[in-house]
């Protein structure tokens, strides 16, 4: 069972830099939920402070009681054995064989036998889809399969909480939509606590329980799925539509004649809301919400479109 990440009045700087600034948010325990934002707004730095590579200037994070800010170092390193971390390059020991990369967790960690830690390893590098590759080394393999074994090395302990720096750069979009899948499946089954980073439009409307998106150096909105995916903040509606046309310009914000320029324009519609990605088993998860299940309790009416499927191709079924 994953556990409930508490963020308060979290605030980040580098020297005269401010990163972000009074970020509050809850990560409930078992759900799995996506961070966003512009290039450059701190969303791998707000990762690395969740499993306190970085300390805050302010704020706190409360992991089971522990405050990761303020901890002293003997408590941090009991609590990242909670954690799973996939980093964005997939941080493999480029002098060790696969096999070793997932094994040193175990190794560093846990007092196992070599042959308990070989049967976890296979286990872990089975689900990822990389048996048969554990002899090889980081640097002959693909971008890819080394995303892979970093995964599977964040699996080898059981992690509680998963944290995942854009799992989906440097892949093409077939091997995105099987490492969505893959997310999703393992959330079904360790229910661990999962927080992505990622700039994948496509996967944050269909993969994750909650959204949050960065902006302009504060928390613009955190929230389920279907509040941000039906949101009119023009913020929020910009960037998980992928539309011109709001503040995001190409240097994070927008000048003033570039936004008196739009004035007056009309945006366009709101995008059909998807069906959420499911395990492949068909079972919904634990923290997996019935489709429009937040938009009906909250009185609001969803884009046209929005949670249908098709059958084949042939028969659509509106859901709401």
């Amino acid at each position: 069972m994953g556990v409930e990440i508490k963020i308060e009045d979290l605030t980040k700087s580098f020297g005269k830099d401010l990163i972000w600034d009074g970020v509050t948010l809850t990560f409930p325990a078992g759900e799995i939920c996506v961070m966003l934002g512009p290039s450059g707004t701190g969303k791998s730095v707000l990762l690395k402070t969740l499993i306190g590579l970085l300390k805050p200037d302010r704020g706190s994070i409360l992991i089971e009681g522990t405050d990761i800010a303020t901890c002293s170092e003997k408590e941090l390193y009991e609590i990242r054995k909670l954690f799973g971390v996939l980093f964005q390059d997939g941080a493999m020991f480029g002098s060790m064989n696969l096999y070793d990369n997932v094994a040193f967790p175990l190794r560093e960690h846990t007092k196992k036998s070599e042959s308990q830690v070989r049967d976890i390893v296979m286990e872990k590098m089975d689900l990822v889809g990389l048996l048969g590759a554990e002899d090889k080394l980081p640097g002959e393999i693909s971008g890819g399969m080394r995303k892979r074994a970093g995964l599977a090395r964040a699996l080898v302990l059981d992690p509680e909480i998963l944290l995942i720096d854009e799992p989906d750069s440097g892949l093409d979009p077939v091997r995105t939509s099987f490492l969505n899948q893959l997310l999703v499946d393992l959330n079904a089954q360790i229910d661990a606590t999962m927080m992505i980073v990622t700039h994948d439009v496509n996967s944050c409307r269909t993969v994750p329980d909650n959204i949050g998106l960065l902006y302009h150096k504060h928390l613009a909105m955190f929230g389920p799925r279907e509040m941000l995916l039906s949101s009119e903040e023009p913020v929020v509606r910009q960037f998980l539509n992928s539309q011109m046309i709001g503040p995001i310009g190409m240097s994070e914000e927008k000048d003033a004649d570039e936004l008196a320029a739009e004035s007056g324009k009309e945006l366009p519609p709101l995008p059909p809301i998807p069906l959420q990605m499911e395990p492949s088993n068909g079972v919904p998860r634990r923290a997996q919400r019935p489709p429009g299940e937040w938009c009906r309790q909250n009185g609001v009416t969803p884009p046209p479109g929005s949670f249908q499927s098709s059958n084949a191709g042939v028969e659509t079924v509106n859901l709401i």
